[in-house]
């Protein structure tokens, strides 16, 4: 009999003493035990089953839950007798930052208090004149009142030193979700602030903590050494490019074969490798999203499960306000075509405003994207990554997401589509200054505005709806060129029913150009001037078969006139 698939259990004595389906990733403990690093920092997408390891760990760790063991019968670990005999016998610190989530500094900075608090509240039997002198009960107790940053920097590295003193052996630190707070800090507006008071409090329980024997972290990026890890020169950092750990978060593709034998859907595999299947660790290419594999497992639906457990909206913001660059390359992925970037797997939030290689290196992290190949070059020591969208999943994930710029109450983006197909020139005038109106600015919102840079990343960015929205009919290419003059867009129809279409964005030249109108004819004198038609009868499409349109603006307004 199948076993019941329980949706959304972190919590590993939970999910073995209810019998809830689960996969063995107890060869996490064995590896990492005999990899013997002091502080290893492990970056994996959003619900990889990284909570449910470190629970685990904690769970197998802990002095806590000496003597039983019996929840990890059966399970690869229990197989050594070694590791039998390592179980609950190691004072531990377990610490998640997953709910640090705040729009000021000050709230983030309490949610992390209130923690350290329970912290220390969970281990209060060590308030004893046996264990603290007279000035460490003193800090205990100051971390129960409104306590100042040294303090707080200080209270995991000395709580490490009462447990070790009880215990008479060095801790283990457990860190989960380290990054979050960063995360919020960046997209809210106080990551200078954040990033001292986390690098204070890593610096003391990482670096100079005589009373730690290892540690993990994990988290979805690798923040920059220079932002937070300045002083950790020991630190093991596990990406999703290195080879360790690679089949201990995520499911492996023999694993989601046998579940998907176990319940009775083993045919269904080919197509759940298309949806759920591309992530890639190392040099593993068989990944699969445990989140989207267990909710399917459960409805038997296909579904962006993955896709929607949370918030999109910096991914988001970083594609529609982004330059020309991260619009082409964007529908250069929406296409089905691969990136080649340098990548440099430090994300420094500092530089997403402006550096389009560290968004790239922050889609790559969060699993958006997957590598397909990668070279070095010896010379310069660059770390060239081949990219693409990661599955089906992501793909229809970012479709949604581009879809959501024009569904505005007052945006008719969808009528505009329609009257161009239709060949209806005066609807598309009227439908495309709505649609300009109302999205013009939406594109350029972010953190430093530029008149100059709208209306690129508007024309970039309604390139990317017609994209999406008319991937089934039609292949849509452009000539892309950097700095907005010219701009031509091309839909080759897949039916042989269909028109094609040419389209000539041109921003009208006052000191050149008397009118919009004057601006428009000059945009289709443009693709007659090009022979932008040319390629199109190359392969067999007949002129009279290709309708031709000009787009003049000027700020907010539009003019559409056709050949």
């Amino acid at each position: 009999m199948a076993r019941t698939v329980a949706i959304g259990y972190q919590d590993f004595e939970t999910i073995r003493q209810k019998e809830y389906f689960y996969i063995d990733k107890t060869n996490f403990i064995k590896e990492w035990w005999e990899n013997g690093d002091n502080v290893t920092l492990i970056t994996r997408p959003r619900r990889f089953g990284k909570t449910l390891n470190m629970n685990m760990l904690e769970r197998f760790l802990s002095i806590e839950y000496t003597g039983q063991g019996e929840i990890f019968k059966g399970l690869s670990i229990m197989k050594d007798e070694n590791y039998q005999k390592l179980q609950g016998t190691w004072p531990v610190i377990s610490l998640s930052f997953a709910d640090v989530k705040a729009n000021t500094f000050l709230i983030a900075k309490e949610k992390i208090c209130m923690l350290i608090r329970e912290l220390y509240n969970k281990h209060d039997y060590l308030q004893t004149k046996e264990t603290l002198n007279e000035q460490e009960q003193n800090f205990f107790r100051k971390i129960f009142e409104p306590v100042t940053d040294s303090v707080v920097s200080y209270s995991l590295k000395n709580l490490s030193g009462y447990l070790s003193r009880y215990y008479g052996k060095k801790v283990i630190i457990l860190f989960d979700e380290y990054d979050t707070p960063l995360y919020e800090a960046w997209v809210n507006g106080y990551w200078k602030e954040m990033a001292e008071f986390i690098r204070g409090l890593f610096n003391s329980t990482f670096k100079t903590n005589p009373y730690l024997e290892r540690a993990v972290m994990t988290g979805i990026t690798r923040i920059s050494k220079e932002s937070i890890f300045s002083d950790l020169n020991h630190l093991m950092v596990v990406t999703s490019t290195s080879e360790m750990y690679t089949d201990c978060f995520g499911f492996t593709e023999k694993e989601v074969s046998a579940a998907l034998r176990e319940y009775g859907m083993q045919e269904k595999l080919p197509l759940v490798k298309k949806w759920y299947d591309g992530f890639t660790f190392g040099s593993r290419k068989d990944v699969y999203n445990p989140w989207s594999i267990l909710n399917y497992l459960k409805t038997e639906k296909l579904a962006t499960y993955w896709a929607n457990t949370s918030s999109n909206h910096l991914v988001d913001q970083l594609i529609r306000e982004g330059n020309t660059k991260i619009k082409i390359s964007m529908e250069d992925l929406l296409n089905g075509k691969h990136l080649y970037k340098e990548i440099d797997e430090q994300i420094i939030f500092d530089q997403l405003d402006h550096d389009e290689n560290a968004i790239w290196s922050l889609f790559l992290a969060s699993g958006y994207l997957k590598v397909e190949n990668y070279t070095l070059n010896e010379d310069t020591g660059t770390d060239l990554y081949e990219l693409s969208l990661t599955n089906k999943e992501v793909q229809i994930m970012f479709q949604k997401m581009i879809r959501k710029w024009f569904s505005g109450t007052d945006i008719v983006y969808n009528d505009f589509i329609k009257a161009m197909l239709n060949n209806d020139v005066k609807s598309m005038n009227i439908y495309m200054n709505k649609i300009a109106l109302t999205t013009f600015s939406y594109f350029d919102s972010g953190r430093k505005p530029s008149e100059e840079a709208q209306p690129e990343r508007f024309y970039h960015g309604f390139v990317l709806g017609l994209v999406v929205e008319l991937a089934e009919r039609y292949n849509i290419t452009s000539n892309r060129e950097s700095g907005f003059g010219r701009y031509d867009v091309m839909l080759e129809p897949k039916r042989k029913d269909d028109f094609a279409v040419i389209m000539e964005f041109k921003v009208r030249e006052t000191e050149e150009e008397a009118s919009l109108e004057e601006t428009a004819n000059e945009a289709l004198e443009q693709i007659e001037r090009q022979k932008y038609a040319a390629s199109l009868e190359a392969r067999g499409i007949a002129a009279a078969k290709i309708r031709k349109y000009g787009f003049a603006f000027e700020g907010k307004k539009v003019l559409i006139r056709s050949s």
